[in-house]
């Protein structure tokens, strides 16, 4: 029994504007990205049936449709450089918030394999089938990211 398209969006839309969201670092363009990929899906929503996770199937087309962005497009201003959010009272959001913004200066294709990895709790195999490049690319680019990221965080620590 193959489930309807709307039904399918409706459970798979929150989950995916999450994994958007944190790749993109933009809400606003993260509904984007998403809404382009649920358009492309309905029209072909009889063979992404025939895949045997057709949410994950989703989720690649959200992760290609980042990674294409990035390319045919230069960098975004993120809404917080346009008008910055107010401090958050509560430390651990204030922590979340950095993390994420250290994540948004990575490269597109680390920042991919840290999210996959973090967020998704996706193994190198997967994030290499989801990035279309090996197992050795994967680490290697995690690797960097986090170099990257506690390099940051000890020059933070220095000021």
């Amino acid at each position: 029994m193959t489930t309807s398209f709307e039904d399918f969006a409706t459970g798979q839309v929150t989950p995916l504007l999450r994994y958007a969201t944190v790749l993109t670092g933009d809400p606003h363009l993260a509904q984007d990205v998403v809404q382009e990929c649920l358009l492309r899906a309905q029209q072909r929503w009889t063979r992404i049936t025939q895949v045997d996770m057709p949410a994950a199937y989703l989720k690649r087309m959200v992760t290609n449709e980042y990674l294409s962005w990035r390319r045919r497009w230069k960098p975004h201003t993120p809404l917080h450089d346009v008008d910055p959010p107010s401090p958050d009272p509560s430390g651990l959001y204030d922590e979340r918030e950095a993390m994420l913004q250290r994540i948004d200066k990575l490269p597109r294709k680390q920042k991919a394999c840290v999210v996959l990895r973090y967020y998704e709790g996706y193994d190198d195999l997967e994030i290499a089938e989801t990035l279309n490049c090996s197992q050795v690319t994967v680490r290697s680019h995690i690797s960097r990211a986090l170099a990257t990221l506690r390099a940051n965080d000890r020059v933070k620590e220095a000021l």
